[in-house]
């Protein structure tokens, strides 16, 4: 296993306990060095071919630095190095994971792919972000609809998704949901 990320700065720097942005700079890869106590490398220097499978976390930090989605939604664009890998792992016929938002990467890169991001509909107020399936189906996707501990498996396209915090769930549902996406890409490894 090994971590990448893209050698790239932050749209924006956020405060978290706060909840507000900041004026600080900071640099997608040097955070995420942070993250994964150093060990870590630029995402320009992956090859699919030293690797079995992909996966990619979510986070908000997805739909701002790996491509535009938090500002143009479905209009957005994908980071050039987030979509060679994508496209590397997809023309060798190697197994993507995604999730929380990352699934609109998929999405925005493989038309006619299926995934999920939870529900199509605010259930409970447990999905709060249900409209970004609907602009899954606009770009031409599948969305299948999953709870929180599910995941869901195109196998056609080898791309296993599951909604993670696009619900708002007890962290254990979103646990399980994550292993089962998990699990699904490394059976199709």
């Amino acid at each position: 296993v090994k971590i990448f990320a893209p050698n790239i700065e932050q749209r924006d720097v956020v405060n978290h306990l706060k909840g507000s942005p900041t004026e600080e700079k900071r640099n997608v890869l040097v955070e995420s060095a942070r993250l994964a106590r150093g060990n870590i490398q630029d995402l320009a220097e992956l090859k699919a071919t030293e690797f079995d499978a992909v996966i990619f976390p979510g986070g908000f930090g997805v739909a701002k630095n790996l491509c535009s989605w938090a500002v143009d939604g479905k209009n957005c664009t994908v980071n050039e190095h987030v979509n060679a890998t994508l496209q590397a792992f997809h023309s060798a016929k190697k197994p993507i994971g995604l999730c929380c938002i990352s699934p609109v990467l998929a999405a925005k890169v493989f038309p006619g792919c299926e995934v999920t991001v939870g529900q199509d509909k605010d259930v409970d107020g447990r999905f709060p972000d249900a409209e970004t399936a609907s602009a899954i189906v606009e770009l031409g996707c599948k969305h299948i609809c999953k709870n929180v501990n599910e995941s869901h498996v195109d196998r056609a396209n080898k791309i296993v998704t599951t909604c993670a915090f696009m619900c708002k769930a007890p962290l254990h549902e979103i646990f399980d949901g994550i292993g089962t996406m998990v699990q699904e890409v490394l059976k199709l490894a």
